[in-house]
């Protein structure tokens, strides 16, 4: 109200834009005083809880830095014994190549000595078996060859030696006479 009362007695207008000379200088005043406050107070609590920041990401970098590290260290182990596994499953497997080939050349040397034992015991039975069919012809053959003399004859042909002998001329003589027509053709 002074304030109006002192412009209406001067008879000019204040400038409300500019403020009065006490509230410039009461306001900084208050303005230095928070100013020292904030400046003594705030700003060393600020700077350092931004320190401490700071320091944390720093650790965490540190950190990932070093898990980086052992983790590159365990994919290089990890690949080395992956290769070494790779060289060890080739040995092994040529390993067994070569044990395979060897069975089976041992299979097939077993089966081959098998076959000529198996061949060799048929020609040996099939030759027993040629000796006993000669040998059970030869007697039927006789015994047939002795009827049918008797009969020409008319003698009974019962001694044995001398019909053994007389089969044996007749089948010599056949066996001649085979021979003559083979070796004509």
């Amino acid at each position: 109200m002074l304030l109006v009362a002192a412009t209406e007695g001067s008879g000019e207008q204040p400038n409300l834009l500019i403020p009065p000379v006490y509230d410039i200088v009461w306001s900084g005043v208050v303005f230095v005083i928070v100013a020292f406050f904030f400046w003594k107070l705030v700003l060393p609590r600020v700077q350092r809880m931004l320190d401490q920041r700071a320091e944390a990401i720093e650790g965490n970098i540190a950190k990932a830095d070093e898990a980086q590290r052992q983790a590159e260290a365990a994919l290089e182990q990890y690949t080395a014994q992956l290769a070494d596994a790779r060289v060890e499953a080739g040995r092994i497997r040529e390993s067994a190549r070569d044990e395979g080939k060897s069975i089976v050349a041992e299979a097939r040397d077993a089966a081959s000595s098998e076959a000529a034992r198996l061949t060799a015991t048929a020609h040996a039975q099939i030759e027993a078996e040629r000796q006993a069919a000669l040998v059970s012809l030869r007697s039927e053959v006789g015994t047939l060859a002795i009827d049918l003399a008797s009969g020409v004859i008319g003698e009974s042909l019962t001694d044995d030696r001398r019909s053994a002998a007389i089969v044996d001329r007749f089948l010599a003589d056949l066996e001649a006479s085979e021979a003559a027509q083979a070796g004509k053709k």
